[in-house]
């Protein structure tokens, strides 16, 4: 495996100061981006960026896979084992992170990789053709506001957790970052603040985006990721009404077979928005370190299998102590599937005491069971939703996202914990005096 040599550059967010960076894990074709200082002068040129940003976000470092591994490290006790000899998965999975964590830090960096280049691509957007415009604003303000919304989760509190008027969170910057000087440095903005960001951008994004777009983000997708940030709120009709408006799109259908949405080098019919691994991007970290053929540095523990039915068609995806889920390497990482907006819209629906869109909790609790190869229930309460949930989607990042929002703990580690909160990484507040460092690491 390689892992990105991350540079030193003087910056305000850990964007390195540079519109598109290349280095020996990705290189992007010249077709396909736009390097720095090269003007974004035609149509042309802010459409090629903006695939730029999609390859992006499919680095390893984002949704390639440590998004996903680390969160799920960092939200696990006794179900999985970190036995690799990688220091830094090490510290997540001991929940013992040291400020210098190069994961940690270039998680950071590559995550607002994304959004300069979005705020390049909507900077530019009045230079795209009339008849993309919409399109290419609706997918750049998706991309975004998705990624603000991974930050703000791994780098700020819980949005239940204290106040989130006051509690900080990651800094909004909503223009392109060029040359950086001392006076431009920006501070972290609150999480409310960032929330507020996230909710605007996705809301125009799906407004602006159309129902079909092949594999890149469409307003399904938007309306999928507003349903996440609406239950980090507790905003559960909000969160209901999303998810069954994709449910109802008529765009998606389950997978035959839980192992079938796994492990495919095309969308599978429940992908609402998904990565694409390619032999050019090389780098698949859900691979590389649940998957036997890999390192397989994550081991599934007796814990996890013990929560399962006997009868549970998911118990397949498990083989002698580690998962399958992500055995091929060039493969699609899903990151919205269908199955999770059943699963919301049934957690919605009990926790207002309604049937929202018309379906009952237990109706669709018992599409997701039916799948699984499991009987109906007649009954649901709220905790056999959310360990279906868990069940559904796990090794998928959605874990430690959950249990704070629930209030949830890991363990003997409530969700408030300062320790279930990255550290602003120490290079980036080298650079930029601006940036506090969250309570519990050095210097906060």
């Amino acid at each position: 495996m390689k892992r990105k040599n991350i540079k030193s550059y003087a910056v305000i967010i850990g964007l390195a100061g540079l519109l598109f960076s290349c280095d020996d894990q990705l290189d992007i074709d010249p077709q396909q981006s736009v390097e720095t200082g090269q003007a974004l002068a035609t149509s042309s040129d802010v459409e090629a960026a903006l695939v730029g940003a999609y390859d992006a976000a499919g680095d390893a470092d984002v949704y390639g896979g440590d998004i996903q591994f680390l969160s799920d490290l960092l939200g696990n006790d006794d179900d999985i084992a970190f036995v690799g000899t990688f220091a830094q998965p090490e510290e997540v999975y001991q929940k013992a992170i040291l400020e210098n964590n190069s994961f940690v830090a270039a998680t950071w960096l590559d995550s607002y990789r994304v959004i300069n280049i979005a705020n390049s691509v909507l900077a530019n957007i009045d230079k795209v053709d009339a008849a993309k415009k919409t399109r290419v604003e609706g997918e750049a303000k998706f991309l975004r506001g998705t990624m603000y919304f991974e930050l703000v989760k791994l780098y700020g509190k819980a949005y239940v957790d204290g106040n989130p008027a006051t509690n900080p969170g990651v800094p909004i910057v909503l223009t392109p970052t060029g040359l950086i000087t001392e006076t431009s440095f920006v501070s972290r903005n609150s999480v409310a603040e960032v929330y507020a960001q996230i909710l605007k951008d996705l809301t125009e994004a799906e407004t602006l985006l159309p129902s079909t777009n092949g594999f890149f983000a469409t307003k399904w997708a938007a309306a999928g990721m507003l349903s996440r940030v609406y239950l980090q709120q507790e905003k559960y009709q909000e969160a209901g009404e999303a998810a069954d408006r994709v449910i109802k799109s008529g765009r998606y259908r389950l997978a035959d077979s839980y192992a079938q949405a796994f492990n495919n080098t095309s969308n599978s019919p429940e992908d609402i928005f998904a990565i694409q691994v390619t032999s050019q991007d090389g780098i698949n970290e859900l691979n590389t370190y649940y998957s036997q053929l890999q390192r397989a540095d994550i081991e599934i523990q007796d814990q996890l299998i013990d929560q399962y039915d006997p009868e549970d068609e998911r118990l397949n995806i498990y083989e002698d102590g580690y998962t399958n889920k992500f055995d091929e390497q060039f493969a699609v990482i899903p990151i919205l599937r269908l199955a999770e907006m059943y699963l919301t819209r049934a957690e919605a629906s009990l926790r207002t005491g309604t049937n929202i869109g018309g379906v009952s909790a237990v109706a669709d609790i018992n599409t997701i069971r039916e799948r699984a190869g499991l009987g109906p229930v007649t009954t649901v309460t709220l905790a056999q939703v959310l360990q279906e949930r868990k069940l559904e989607l796990i090794f998928e990042g959605q874990l430690l996202a959950d249990i704070k929002r629930t209030k949830g703990t890991i363990g003997d580690t409530p969700y408030s914990a300062n320790n279930l909160v990255f550290p602003i990484p120490q290079r980036e507040r080298d650079a930029n005096t601006n940036l506090t460092q969250n309570p519990g690491y050095l210097g906060g």
